[in-house]
């Protein structure tokens, strides 16, 4: 985590690009500036915090800015970036503000031959896993990790993380049948893009902290769907929850003394 290398803390009310390293959070993805859209609205009261750092890449001494930014009509996040000097390396990662959910979501889109979709804002938090049923595929929720973009920035990221294996998939120690695979997947991601196929998009976040934008709010979305679901003994145990200790401090402390 970032803010595990942050010692010390300096605020500061620069402007919010520069502070944080880039322009937009969604350049860390790495994809055309065109491509991204956002809708967020910054709170401007909200200041840029500026930390001590260490860099993930040399080592040196670097920095970590985090801001807090609202989304409409869902909840704040935090934007953190990592920036260092010596080597031009850059990290950012995307966290919700809010705590863990009562139960988990799980958000479903019909994608269209529309734009509009690939123009639709979507967070995955850390804790979301990102399914394609219609391709056969799904990205677990480390793949990515946090990530604030659009459809299509999101899209586009899969098709980098798939094409950045498929070497080692392509390779010898690989059968034909899924080196073949991992081709179409990937121009099937691309067909996504292109619009040259209608797919449905998945995110499951057991945290509830992921969200894609419904363009018509505040009315409701017809190709947007939001379901709860209860989180199984082992979602809890991956998010930590089974090791909370919530009641009983007292009784502790009573003992102690």
């Amino acid at each position: 985590s970032p803010l595990s290398n942050c010692p010390k803390a300096v605020v500061s009310t620069q402007s919010t690009g520069d502070m944080l390293g880039i322009t937009d959070m969604k350049e860390a993805a790495e994809v055309d500036a065109e491509e991204e859209k956002s809708q967020v609205v910054q709170n401007e009261e909200s200041e840029v915090i500026t930390f001590d750092a260490m860099c993930n890449a040399c080592g040196k001494e670097a920095v970590c800015n985090m801001k807090e930014v609202q989304i409409p009509f869902f909840k704040t996040i935090l934007l953190m970036a990592n920036v260092c000097d010596h080597c031009g390396f850059k990290d950012s990662e995307v966290k919700s503000a809010g705590g863990i959910g009562e139960k988990g979501q799980r958000i479903k889109l019909q994608m269209t031959d529309s734009d509009m979709d690939l123009d639709r804002d979507i967070l995955k938090s850390e804790t979301a896993s990102v399914n394609i049923p219609d391709l056969g595929v799904e990205l677990t929720s480390g793949a990515l990790g946090g990530r604030f973009t659009t459809i299509e920035g999101l899209l586009n990221q899969m098709k980098d993380q798939l094409e950045s294996i498929s070497p080692f998939s392509l390779g010898d120690s690989s059968t034909e049948g899924s080196a073949t695979k991992m081709v179409e997947v990937i121009q099937g991601i691309q067909d996504i893009i292109d619009h040259k196929i209608l797919v449905e998009l998945i995110l499951v976040d057991p945290a509830s902290n992921s969200y894609i934008q419904n363009v018509y709010a505040p009315d409701e979305d017809p190709h947007l769907s939001v379901e709860e679901f209860e989180r199984t003994a082992e979602d809890n145990d991956e998010l930590g929850i089974l090791e909370m200790k919530t009641e009983g401090y007292e009784e502790q402390n009573e003992q102690v003394s």
